[in-house]
């Protein structure tokens, strides 16, 4: 499987936390999924440090890097792409939402979310709903769960059922 451009990627505003951002490394390499990281990060993001968290599998990423977030910005509007944002803040809840190719699904620091400015700038924004009183998910985790839904619904190798 080899990633398409129409596809989505994952957006990993300023992460805070290596082993969380190899995970997603590591995951994106494995099911074909874009994944980019909008600086500064929170920890050493050097290519060597980046292979350490995310083992053998960054040969495989296609990761691209964004100095910061008017960069993202501009490389995301000039490509039509809509941005998407995980948020505890979320108006609608993520099995609610309709993927479409080129999404850019955007996932905030572990410490400290998106600012302002980043969430109103999101097309929509989505939460994973939780029981009562829980405050949020790992970051890692709440990626793999919105990552496998927008797979869902737009690649067919994943709508496809091998059960009898």
């Amino acid at each position: 499987m080899s990633v398409s451009p129409a596809d989505f990627s994952i957006v990993l505003y300023q992460p805070d936390i290596a082993g969380n951002t190899g995970t997603i490394l590591r995951m994106g390499a494995c099911l074909g999924i874009g994944i980019e990281i909008i600086e500064p990060a929170g920890f050493d993001a050097s290519d060597r440090n980046l292979r350490r968290a995310g083992m053998d599998y960054l040969e495989l990423a296609q990761l691209t890097r964004h100095v910061d977030f008017e960069s993202f910005e501009r490389t995301r509007q000039s490509a039509g792409r809509r941005l998407v944002l995980l948020t505890t803040r979320g108006d609608t809840a993520l099995g609610a939402a309709r993927f479409r190719p080129g999404d850019a699904i955007l996932f905030g620091r572990e410490s400290a979310g998106v600012p302002d400015h980043v969430h109103d700038r999101a097309d929509l924004r989505l939460r994973i709903p939780m029981r009562e009183g829980a405050r949020s998910l790992n970051l890692a985790v709440s990626a793999a769960i919105a990552a496998g839904e927008a797979l869902r619904q737009l690649r067919a190798d994943w709508r496809a059922s091998d059960a009898g």
